[in-house]
């Protein structure tokens, strides 16, 4: 490939480039296409195979729209060589086919400029030349990155919405350089492994919280520059905390800037108009058969990871890509004549592919809420790949199981136990995030019944079911203190109800909860044999489970209901001693202190099918952790 053909007579785009674009297969794309800096220059290049011409327009020639026309080079991609470009420059591609004439963002910018809703066609959501350079101080945490062996390791996901995380006094959101130690400081305090962030992908619209993407290569200008975003990663790095972005293939904005027909032909979307537009977002779907379309996403995974060294993408909307029908009433089969979205399934797999072929030591995540098979398995096992799967069956079903009155949760036991009928058929993550404190739900807190100490209560048992369940942890900011209010993205978490004893109390109990988790290699272990029923009381609506085997063994026994259960008999394996390890009750947490002290033997009193057993107390509305050593 050439390097710096900083000369109009030289070509930038090889034959070899021209050979795999056409394939699908040039799967880092943004090293050819877009905007490129050189020592006299920079190099310009697009995909608009249905145009007619195509010309550079920018500050470096008076937005002159004859000033630097672009050669077609084949396979649809023009390119051009302009000596005035620099650092800085705004740009866009001016388009013509026929009498469509139109001013474009470039695709592979990987800086914009804000949109400006007053503008003209030249003027908001220019593409800006950046080199992208910063110097990175992350090599430590990079050489230890484990991809793959991550699955045998704690993963607690802390999910953020940077803009409304926390505010500046007069109202604006941090900055991407504000931020990092303040939120390093935060995840480390807390516990974490992770942060997760919301779409930092540049959109228009700031209310679809980054899910609605018009420039796919560049961060979005809110919070800072490029460099910018790299030293809140880097600075997160350095304090051994990974970084997740959610990554959006199943659909991009509408923005007449942007993507949306782009040469004069719906070149990104769809042709077919029963499959073009997606009808839950008011977006355009991808269409995944063109080779353009292709290279363009599997190649913007691999940007993240590359340049921002990122350490996992979560895919949104999986299955929306999966389906042709989803969320549809009319629709076109694939050549078969089913529903499977053959194409999109197709790049699923092969972003995978080539995310862990160039970064093995990251990792993918999908947002999948269907059954389809085989989402967390290789593909070489037939499976889509990724590496874990949100389990969005549990989250569903232990929020509508902690929303019921105690008096009435006997009648829903089923909510609370189905999901360990399939908890191992996918590597899964147990997702309490921010789709869940949206759209009229209300808050983690407004869904649990009664009073307040009983709201509190309820609560604490739902953080301690998540981190005793099979599975990595994730928790939408805001609920490590019990935010009160439903989340909205116009307005900072409400950080004054740390000052309160009941939401301090939670704010320790996930401190602890993550501790514990990650001082408890049997709560790492989400395979089939760290896992076993101790019993269940339907009628007093008690559930006691363990995790691990001999010579540790962690027990988890939550009481639903406000009755406290003394003398309470608990079937265990012969010898060794007890402890408790946490107890939600701790008045430290908030709870009414009831807990069990000091060694507890167990006698040769069979119960739950065991030869021995342990008599604790239960407190009322509370989970305890029980801890064996041989």
């Amino acid at each position: 490939m050439p390097t710096d053909s900083s000369s109009p007579n030289h070509r930038w785009l090889s034959d070899e480039d021209l050979y795999f674009w056409d394939q699908g297969t040039l799967t880092k794309s943004y090293e050819r296409l877009g905007g490129h800096l050189q020592s006299q220059g920079a190099w310009f290049a697009v995909w608009a195979p249905h145009a007619d011409q195509v010309n550079v327009v920018g500050d470096f020639n008076g937005w002159d729209d004859q000033a630097n026309p672009m050669q077609k080079m084949g396979s649809g991609c023009w390119e051009c060589f302009v000596m005035q470009a620099s650092e800085g420059h705004r740009y866009k591609f001016h388009i013509q086919r026929d009498q469509y004439v139109v001013d474009k963002c470039d695709p592979y910018a990987v800086q914009m400029e804000p949109p400006l809703s007053h503008g003209s066609s030249v003027e908001g959501l220019s593409a800006i030349l950046n080199p992208l350079n910063y110097q990175w101080n992350d090599q430590t945490w990079m050489n230890k990155r484990n991809g793959p062996a991550t699955l045998n390791q704690p993963i607690s996901i802390y999910e953020v919405h940077l803009g409304s995380w926390r505010h500046k006094e007069y109202g604006t959101s941090l900055s991407y350089r504000e931020i990092a130690p303040a939120l390093a400081d935060h995840v480390l305090e807390l516990g974490f492994t992770h942060v997760e962030l919301l779409p930092v992908a540049e959109h228009a619209y700031y209310g679809s919280w980054g899910y609605q993407i018009v420039g796919y290569y560049s961060p979005t200008h809110r919070y800072g520059s490029p460099t910018d975003l790299m030293f809140l990663i880097d600075t997160l790095h350095q304090r051994g905390i990974g970084v997740i972005i959610d990554w959006v293939p199943a659909h991009f904005a509408t923005d007449a800037q942007g993507l949306v027909f782009f040469d004069g032909s719906t070149l990104y979307e769809y042709d077919d108009p029963k499959m073009r537009y997606h009808p839950d977002w008011g977006t355009l779907i991808f269409d995944y058969a063109k080779p353009g379309v292709r290279n363009f996403l599997i190649s913007n995974a691999l940007f993240w990871l590359d340049k921002y060294h990122v350490d996992g993408l979560r895919v949104d909307a999986v299955a929306s890509m999966l389906y042709r029908d989803y969320s549809r009433d009319e629709w076109t089969p694939n050549i078969y004549g089913e529903r499977e979205n053959l194409e999109a399934i197709d790049v699923i797999k092969k972003t995978n592919e080539a995310v862990y072929s160039h970064f093995p030591g990251a990792f993918t995540i999908a947002e999948e809420s269907t059954a389809f098979q085989g989402v967390s398995a290789p593909t070489y096992d037939h499976g889509l790949g990724f590496m874990f799967k949100w389990n969005m069956g549990w989250m569903n079903d232990v929020l509508a199981y902690m929303s019921e009155d105690p008096v009435h949760r006997k009648y829903h036991h089923n909510l609370l136990t189905f999901s360990f009928v399939y908890a191992f058929s996918e590597h899964y993550i147990l997702p309490l995030s921010h789709d869940e404190v949206v759209h009229g739900k209300g808050s983690l807190w407004d869904r649990m019944p009664g009073d307040e100490w009983q709201k509190a209560a309820n609560y604490r048992i739902l953080l301690g079911h998540m981190y005793g369940h099979p599975g990595k942890k994730m928790l939408f900011m805001g609920s490590e203190f019990a935010q009160t209010q439903e989340w909205t993205h116009d307005h900072p978490l409400n950080w004054d109800l740390l000052n309160y004893a009941t939401h301090q109390g939670i704010f320790r109990l996930v401190q602890d909860l993550n501790s514990l988790y990650h001082n408890s290699p049997a709560l790492w272990d989400d395979t089939p044999h760290s896992w076993g029923w101790i019993g269940e009381h339907v009628e007093d609506s008690i559930l006691i489970y363990k995790r691990g085997n001999h010579p540790c063994t962690i027990l988890f026994a939550l009481n639903l209901t406000p009755v406290p259960r003394h003398d309470f008999r608990i079937g265990v394996m012969s010898g060794g001693s007890w402890t408790e390890r946490l107890n939600s009750d701790n008045l430290k947490y908030g709870g009414s202190g009831i807990i069990n002290h000091g060694h507890i033997k167990p006698k040769t009193i069979p119960c739950h099918g065991h030869p021995s057993s342990i008599v604790v107390t239960l407190p009322p509305l509370s989970f305890i952790v029980l801890e064996q050593k041989l």
